[in-house]
Order: structure tokens, then C-alpha cells, then sequence
């Protein structure tokens, strides 16, 4: 008899068993806009033996809890995004390269950027920019997304936050076309009119914060308000005994600066201007929504079961400097939208929200603790990694540029990663950051600028010996110059790209 129990009882648990381990883990995107690589108390920059080296920027900065999360897992010192937000949106999405899906600028909710001539404190360059770029970003593109593939693998998508995936009006526009089940913030719209609960976030103007009237009147910051939400849609996702993807996409770190009224007295130097002391705010209250996603991870005893990617869109925009000057992210040159390293490289760390080796999904993507990699990463390879975790497939028509990070996460090395990015903006732009583009291979950097003439065209740096690019080599280095150039087209031809334009005819790279 007490056998036959026995028997029972297990006949009851075993399923339960097998229904845990079959079930898909937790995966959170942590995105924050306009975080560049210097904009945290975490270094990410490494000396010559690649240990963390600190600059001044990491000690005015306070984020613990990336620090927390690093601790958990790796992170990467040559991480790449495209240098404005909407191109990096699409291209995680997606697996693409900018060049590819040619969402190549950000995209400007209510006119197509291109056709914004001779207005108010528009650029009469404009006219040069090829005139079929993908204005309509995800709206317009024919292939499956990030949160479709994972719904058809059983997630509940979850969208808080930022979307500026498509124009208004426009598929895309609303996160739910794109394949996400929950939308909270997101639309068209690539800032918030306001941070201010007291404000509304911006009601009534056409950067109006969508879905968060509950807080409207009240002294709720807009980065808590989209923290508390987001843990909501988690609760629901977990009480519909569902694995879910939630793609936590802050508004914040983007203008306007509005100081976050929580920190304001942590940043009081009036050496600094009061606009970036307001952006050092948003930075940290960014990373108590970190903190506070991990905690209720915690206490929902899900943290074992979660990975948590966490990653800047562009370069960091702190008011420290000009757009060509080593300040908002020195060591490095530049800041958001600029042809230089600071306009492109962001933190990244990858962690499983706790250790576990004995987890069935932590043992298929093991994650090394407290490592630096020094490989090149680029926003699209969380797209092929993801799909590798979940054993899920895109269709032989969807071409992806990503590599999938596995084996650099585990500590091994990988013979089939190149360290190369191509970054293609043929748009103006703020500064002298106009109609360019950019190829790292390995330690060099070649950039092109078409509206140049002569060996004004040209720039090439050695990064290992050079990261701060003060150094033009293109006339000294002239066959290093070729070789890289000639990679440079080679990529881009494969891409299909379109190119600025001058007279109606395309300006194509001439190679030196």
C-alpha cells in the first residue's frame, strides 16, 4: 500500500519536473537611451592587460547596481551601437545591420527627416540624404522581429517604455505591431515631454508619455513610474505561468535633463553645468530601476531562471562638452551622433540574475562572473544570441548580421568572431558628424566622409595605441588606409547600402 503511494506521488511530481525544466527562461533587455560607455561608476575601459581601469567620469557617476550586475556576469569594453537611437532599436530587433535594413538616422515622429529643408533650424544638407531611406523604420520591414519569434516560443512580450520604432501614424509606431503583448509608454515618440508626474509626461504635447495617467498629478518620477509598471507585467507574466521577454526600455537618460529630485543632492558641484548634474540624476535613478527589477526578481524566487541583458542605445549625451571634444566620455572622443568612439560605444553586461550551475538554462548559456571581454560586441548580436538560448530559428530569407555571444559569455574564445563594425550615417547631423561612415577592424578605424574632398575624406586610427582618435595616420599608413577602406565598400556593397546623394546621383566611397 505504501509503496502504491509512493508510486502515486511520484507519478504526480515527475511531470511537474518535467514541465520546470522545459520551461523557456526569463529575458530582460535592459535598454537605456542615450547611455554612452563612461556614463557609470562601473569601469568599463581596461588597462593594457585588460584589467577595469577607472577615469574621472567613473567617480562622478553612481551606479552600484550595475556594478551589482557586473559582478553577476561579463561585460564587454568594445561594445558597439549605431550612434543615434532609432538605427539600434530596429537593428535589435531585427539582427541587421543599419546599413541593411537602412533605417540609417533617427526617426522623427512626424515628418521624414530628409524633408525637414529650410524649415526652422533645419539643415539645407538634408537634401543630400538618399532620398528611399527607411523613414518607417520596423513599420516597413517584411521580417519577423525579436518579441514575434519569442511569442511563437511561448513568451509573454512585455514593451515598457521607449519604442521609436516607426513614425506616427505608421505601423510600428504602437510596440503590440511589432509582436509585443503589453505595451506601457511606448510609442513614435523618442522623449518624453516631461519626467514630471506633476506634469503628466508631457500631456497635451506631442511628446506626451502614453499609458501612465495613474501618476499623472503626482510627484512620480517618470523612470519610477515605468519600473513600477514593468514589475507589474512581470507579476502578471509569472501568475499566467508563462516565461516572458520584457524589454525594459527606459525614456531616461534622454533630454530633457530633468533632475530626478531622489539624487539631486548626490551631484552638487557647481563646477559642473546644472544640465549635466541633472544628467548624473537620471543616470542613477536609471540604475535603482536596475536595482529594483533585480530585487523583485529576487522575491519572486525567479532570479535563478532570468537573464538579464543590460545595454546603452548610442553614445552617452552628458553636457560636459562638444560634440568633437574629449569630455562627455573621455577618456574617448565625442558624445551621441558623432563620428568618434564616444558617439558609438556603450556599456554592455550580460548576467543570469543569480548564479546557478546546477540551472539547465545557465549550464546552455553559462556566463562567466566579474569577466571583461575585450572582443568587439554589437547591439545586433543580442538578436542571434537570444535565439540560440531559446532554440528558436528565422527563416532562411532573413539575413542576420549579429553573431551569437555564447561563446564569448562562457569565457571561451571563438576563432569564427571577427572584431568588426560597420556604422553607415548618410544624414546630417549636429556638428561636424555629417554623412559618413565608419569600419573597425580589429584594433583600426577608417572613416569616410562624402561631402569631403581630397584626403579630407580620409581618417584612420589606431585605436590600441590611439582610443582618443587624435591621430589621423591616412596620409602616413597609406596601405593600411586601402586595405581598410576596401573592406569597408566590400561591407557595405554586401549590405546593399544607400549612399548620400549629390545632384541626384549617389556619392559611392572611392577607395584611395
Amino acid at each position: 500500500m505504501i509503496k502504491k503511494i509512493v508510486l502515486i506521488i511520484l507519478g504526480l511530481i515527475y511531470p511537474c519536473f518535467v514541465e520546470a525544466s522545459a520551461t523557456k527562461p526569463n529575458i530582460i533587455l535592459f535598454l537605456v537611451d542615450d547611455m554612452g560607455l563612461m556614463d557609470t561608476s562601473l569601469p568599463m575601459l581596461t588597462d593594457l592587460l585588460g584589467k577595469p581601469q577607472r577615469h574621472p567620469l567613473n567617480d562622478w557617476y553612481r551606479t552600484p547596481n550595475m556594478v551589482r550586475l557586473a559582478g553577476k556576469g561579463t561585460r564587454f569594453t568594445h561594445f558597439y551601437a549605431h550612434s543615434v537611437c532609432s538605427p539600434t532599436r530596429v537593428s535589435m530587433m531585427t539582427g541587421q545591420n543599419a546599413a541593411r535594413h537602412r533605417t540609417t538616422d533617427w526617426i522623427n515622429p512626424y515628418i521624414n527627416n530628409k524633408d525637414v529643408i529650410g524649415k526652422k533650424g533645419a539643415n539645407i544638407n538634408n537634401k543630400h540624404v538618399p532620398p528611399k531611406w527607411n523613414w518607417e523604420g520596423l513599420g516597413s520591414l517584411q521580417i519577423a522581429t525579436l518579441p514575434t519569434i519569442l511569442k511563437e516560443q511561448g513568451y509573454t512580450t512585455i514593451h515598457v517604455g521607449k519604442g521609436h520604432f516607426s513614425p506616427a501614424k505608421h505601423k510600428g509606431a504602437n510596440p503590440k505591431d511589432i509582436g509585443f503583448d503589453v505595451n506601457i509608454g511606448g510609442a513614435a515618440i523618442g522623449r518624453p515631454g516631461s519626467y514630471y508626474g506633476e506634469k503628466n509626461y508631457g500631456k497635451g504635447g506631442n511628446h506626451a508619455v502614453p499609458h501612465l495617467e495613474k501618476y499623472h498629478g503626482s510627484d512620480t518620477f517618470l523612470t519610477e513610474a515605468l519600473t513600477a509598471e514593468a514589475k507589474g507585467a512581470v507579476d502578471n507574466a509569472v501568475k499566467g505561468d508563462k516565461p516572458f521577454f520584457l524589454y525594459m526600455s527606459h525614456y531616461a537618460v534622454h533630454a530633457p535633463f530633468n533632475g530626478d529630485p531622489r539624487f539631486v543632492d548626490h551631484y552638487t558641484d557647481k563646477k559642473k553645468p546644472a544640465g549635466a548634474r541633472a544628467y548624473a540624476t537620471l543616470i542613477e535613478g536609471m540604475d535603482k530601476s536596475l536595482g529594483d527589477i533585480m530585487d523583485h526578481l529576487q522575491n519572486k524566487a525567479i532570479a535563478k531562471n532570468t537573464l538579464i541583458i543590460f545595454l546603452g542605445d548610442n553614445g552617452g549625451d552628458a553636457p560636459l562638452g562638444s560634440t568633437e571634444d574629449i569630455s562627455s566620455s573621455a577618456p574617448l572622443r565625442g558624445r551621441k551622433g558623432s563620428k568618434w568612439e564616444g558617439g558609438v560605444r556603450v556599456p554592455f553586461i550580460a548576467a543570469w540574475a543569480k548564479q546557478d550551475t546546477n540551472n539547465v538554462w545557465q549550464k546552455k548559456m553559462p556566463i562567466v562572473v566579474g569577466a571583461i571581454r575585450q572582443e568587439v560586441g554589437i547591439c545586433y548580436d543580442i538578436f542571434p544570441t537570444i535565439l540560440e538560448l531559446v532554440g528558436a530559428k528565422v527563416s532562411g530569407d532573413h539575413t542576420v548580421d549579429g553573431r551569437d555571444l555564447t561563446p564569448l559569455l562562457s569565457g571561451q574564445s571563438n576563432p569564427k568572431h571577427q572584431d568588426e563594425f560597420l556604422n553607415h550615417f548618410p544624414h546630417t547631423r549636429r556638428g561636424k558628424s555629417s554623412f559618413y561612415t565608419t569600419w573597425r577592424q580589429k584594433n583600426w578605424k577608417v572613416r569616410y566622409e562624402y561631402l569631403a574632398e581630397g584626403h579630407n575624406r580620409y581618417a584612420l586610427y589606431d585605436l590600441s595605441k590611439d582610443p582618443s582618435e587624435s591621430k589621423n595616420l591616412a596620409l602616413s599608413n597609406t596601405q593600411q588606409l586601402k586595405g581598410m577602406m576596401q573592406a569597408m565598400v566590400q561591407q557595405l556593397n554586401a549590405m546593399n547600402a544607400l549612399y548620400p546623394v549629390k545632384h541626384e546621383k549617389a556619392l559611392r566611397p572611392i577607395i584611395p
